[in-house]
């Protein structure tokens, strides 16, 4: 196999545009056995839904609680049971943008307890009798279809959700996409010895720790954190303003993705080379070896 090929398939993602009909767990393992490397998503569609599904393949599957909390985007189609005003409709709409309380649909794969959810915004893409087109903007986890019910009732004549399509995920949107057809054609293109159209549509998990503050660190740093070393601050080069607690990416100096992690300490405490532990690897993505070690093993002589 070509190698560029092998290394993205290792730890790559691959953007889907999920048709109506399977499961996105369906989907992901479609994909794992048309290119012969385990995957996962990244954010579940109902069978019903179709729109952006982010597949990661091989070491890039650790990504998914990343990819799982990114805000989302979904044009939603609503049918009221009754008739409405225009501007009864908008004032509705407004008053359902900011933080709203959820509860999970009876045959949701999560418990029903109730939640906070925060709506960015909700636009009216056209209307024509009972029916609403609604693009939102949104928090992972967010209900579209306990959205519409309540913007039904809250109308006083009811309403449920028609058809949902998801058209960003984080960073991806529909014109990252590609359909399950042309991932199969590029298989075949592959076994008939042209790897162009599958590296085509394997992206980098550079692309998803774009979106996060990055820590550059020394390349004699590199494999220990590949084996899951805690990072020490004299391992780091350049780090980006940073919180306690937030998620941030570790990189080489050529810009390479080694791992997602956890910041210890706020990016204010420490400097680069200073002693002290710093970033905790959650999801390592680099293979070890990729790098030479930074460190030796010394005999430790001891008198007899």
């Amino acid at each position: 196999m070509d190698q560029e090929l092998e290394h993205r398939l290792n730890a790559g993602i691959i953007i889907i545009d999920k048709p109506r009909g399977p499961s996105s767990h369906e989907v992901a393992a479609w994909a794992q056995k048309m290119i012969g490397v385990s995957a996962g998503h990244g954010g579940t569609l109902d069978p019903k839904v179709s729109g952006v599904l982010a597949v990661m393949t091989g070491k890039a599957v650790k990504l998914a609680p990343l990819l799982l909390n990114e805000d989302k985007e979904y044009i939603a189609l609503l049918r009221l049971h009754g008739d409405v005003q225009r501007s009864d409709l908008e004032q509705v709409i407004r008053e359902y943008t900011g933080k709203i309380y959820q509860r999970p649909p009876q045959k949701s794969a999560v418990s029903r307890q109730l939640r906070i959810r925060e709506i960015y915004a909700i636009d009216i893409l056209d209307v024509q009798g009972r029916l609403v087109l609604l693009r939102v903007q949104c928090e992972a986890g967010t209900y579209i279809r306990s959205l519409c019910r309540h913007i039904g009732l809250s109308l006083g004549v009811g309403g449920h959700m028609q058809e949902l399509r998801r058209t960003r995920s984080g960073l991806f949107t529909e014109q990252d996409t590609c359909t399950l057809y042309d991932l199969k054609d590029a298989v075949v293109a592959l076994e008939n010895g042209d790897p162009a159209p599958l590296l085509s549509l394997i992206r980098s998990p550079d692309e998803v720790a774009a979106a996060l503050p990055s820590i550059v660190i020394r390349d004699t740093a590199v494999d220990a954190v590949c084996h899951g070393a805690v990072l020490a601050g004299v391992g780091v080069v350049s780090r980006d303003p940073h919180k306690k607690g937030d998620e941030v990416a570790v990189l080489t100096a050529k810009g390479e993705l080694v791992c997602i992690g956890t910041a210890l300490v706020p990016s204010e405490d420490y400097e680069p080379g200073q002693t002290g532990l710093v970033i905790r690897p959650t999801a390592v993505i680099m293979a070890p070896g990729t790098y030479p070690p930074g460190w030796k093993k010394h005999r430790v002589e001891t008198d007899d």
